[in-house]
């Protein structure tokens, strides 16, 4: 199992952004917001480039959820390896930890290993987004009602690591959530 997690830690490293970036000669680390997600790199480099990055980063979280179902670990270990993934895309080592804010990747990781519940986050998204027209604001509030949710359905008890995985992006977006908070309600 421990190899199984450091593996999709260092999977987790492979960092989309960075590398169109380097491909279109420009360091998205000192770009806008320096963060080396789909977001920053489709505000700089265009919409292209948010595709490719935001395809790349949840590619890596499919390839691992698919790589432990390939092993039969059981959901519990698979998800850790979710969480590793998420954590590489994150926190990459080679990069002293400055990634991505991890969207994607859970994206990818959440579509392969609980297919039900990641339809329960977009419908959720989908509902608020439509009452606050704030992606920030839906995307924190459909993650929420998703770790919630993993907690309190039994069958989805085995994914609490990637509870974890969201209390880590949403502290990485906080300033991003208190942002649209404010333009939303004190403006």
């Amino acid at each position: 199992m421990l190899f199984y997690w450091l593996f999709s830690y260092i999977i987790g490293n492979f960092l989309s952004a960075w590398w169109i970036g380097k491909w279109k000669k420009t360091d998205l680390r000192k770009e806008r917001s320096g963060n080396l997600g789909a977001r920053n790199a489709g505000a700089v480099l265009g919409k292209s480039a948010f595709f490719l990055t935001f395809l790349g980063d949840a590619l890596k979280g499919v390839l691992v959820i698919y790589i432990g179902l390939y092993f039969q670990y059981s959901l519990q270990y698979i998800a850790i390896g979710g969480l590793a993934v998420i954590l590489g895309h994150l926190f990459p080592f080679w990069l002293k930890g400055k990634g991505g804010k991890g969207i994607a990747t859970f994206i990818g990781v959440s579509l392969v290993i609980a297919p039900t519940l990641f339809s329960m986050l977009v419908i959720c998204f989908i509902v608020v987004m439509t009452l606050l027209r704030s992606a920030t604001l839906s995307m924190s509030l459909a993650f929420s009602a998703y770790a919630i949710l993993s907690w309190i359905i039994p069958a989805f008890v085995p994914l609490w690591p990637l509870s974890i995985a969201i209390l880590i992006i949403l502290v990485r977006h906080r300033f991003d959530i208190v942002e649209s908070w404010k333009s939303r309600w004190w403006k």
